[in-house]
C-alpha cells in the first residue's frame, strides 16, 4: 500500500511504519505531513492555531508534560535514563534552564515523582492491570482517511483490544472531559486505522489528585461523533488551509447572540 502524505510525498506503508517508531520522524516530519486527531482538534479550534503549530510548533503545556513523563514511564520504560531530572522547586531556576540548554528532554524532580506515583496506582490496581498484560506498547499505525494521511499510536494494543492511557482531574466526570476534548476524534481515527470495532476500544483513566481509576467503554454514539468530526475538520482544511487563494487571516465565525 502506498501512502501520500501532505507534501505530495509517497510512501510505501511498512517504510514509513518503520520510521514511525522514531520520535522526531513520528512528531517531526509526520505532525507537519500526516493528520493526527491533535492536529483534527486543532483545526476545529482554528485553522489558524493549525497553520501556526505546524509550521512553528508549540510550547508544551504543564498537563502535556505531565502526561508525556506517564506515558513514558508506563509504556516506555527504557526512554526513562535518556530524561534528564533536575532537583529544583521551579522550572525559572538557573539549574533547570542550564540543563535545557544542553538539549536534554528535561524534567523537575516533583514531576518524576508525580508520574511515578500514577504509575504504582496503575499498576496496583487489578482491574486496569489485567488489561495490560499480553499487549504491545506504542504501536504505530497509518493510512488513508476520506483521502488524506493519517498517523495514530495506540497506547495499548492487544488481547483486550485498543486501550488509551488518560490522566484527568476528576475521573468521576470523565464522560464530560471526554467530550470537551474530543476524545471520541481519537477512538474513530484510531478504530479505521488499526481496524478494530469501538467496541473493543477502551479508556483508562487516572485521576492525579486521589488516584482513583476508570475504565470507559465506547458506546456507538460517540464512536459516530468522532467521524462527524473529522468530516468538519477536513472540511475547514480543504476550505482554509489547502485552497492557497484563501488567507486564514480572514477565518471569521459568525453568530447570533
Amino acid at each position: 500500500m502506498k501512502i501520500k502524505t501532505l507534501d505530495n510525498k509517497v510512501w510505501d506503508k511498512k517504510e514509513l511504519i518503520d520510521n514511525m517508531y522514531e520520535d522526531s520522524f513520528y512528531y517531526g516530519y509526520l505532525g507537519k505531513n500526516a493528520f493526527s486527531s491533535s492536529s483534527l482538534k486543532l483545526l476545529l479550534d482554528s485553522p489558524k492555531t493549525y497553520k501556526y503549530v505546524t509550521q512553528y510548533g508549540s510550547d508544551e503545556s504543564q498537563a502535556l508534560r505531565d502526561g508525556k513523563l506517564f506515558h513514558t514511564m508506563m509504556l516506555e520504560p527504557e526512554k526513562i535514563d535518556s530524561f534528564t531530572f533536575v532537583d529544583v522547586q521551579s522550572k525559572n531556576t538557573i539549574k533547570y534552564k542550564d540543563a535545557v540548554k544542553e538539549g536534554d528532554i528535561v524534567f523537575t524532580s516533583k514531576e518524576k515523582k508525580d508520574a511515578e506515583r500514577l504509575c504504582d496506582a496503575i499498576y496496583r490496581n487489578e482491574a486496569a492491570k489485567s488489561l495490560l498484560i499480553h499487549s504491545q506498547y506504542e504501536v504505530p499505525e497509518a493510512g488513508i482517511l476520506n483521502g488524506y494521511a493519517f498517523r495514530a499510536k495506540a497506547d495499548i494494543i492487544g488481547k483486550n483490544g485498543l486501550i488509551d492511557l488518560k490522566t484527568t482531574t476528576d475521573v468521576k466526570n470523565f464522560n464530560l472531559s471526554a467530550r470537551k476534548y474530543r476524545y471520541a476524534l481519537q477512538v474513530y481515527i484510531y478504530c479505521q486505522l488499526f481496524n478494530v470495532e469501538y467496541k473493543d476500544f477502551k479508556f483508562i483513566a487516572i485521576d492525579k489528585a486521589n488516584l482513583d481509576i476508570g475504565i470507559f467503554d465506547v458506546s456507538e454514539d460517540f464512536y459516530f461523533s468522532g467521524e462527524q468530526m473529522l468530516e468538519v475538520a477536513l472540511q475547514i482544511y480543504k476550505e482554509c488551509i489547502e485552497d492557497d487563494s484563501y488567507d486564514v487571516n480572514d477565518y471569521v465565525i459568525y453568530g447570533t447572540l
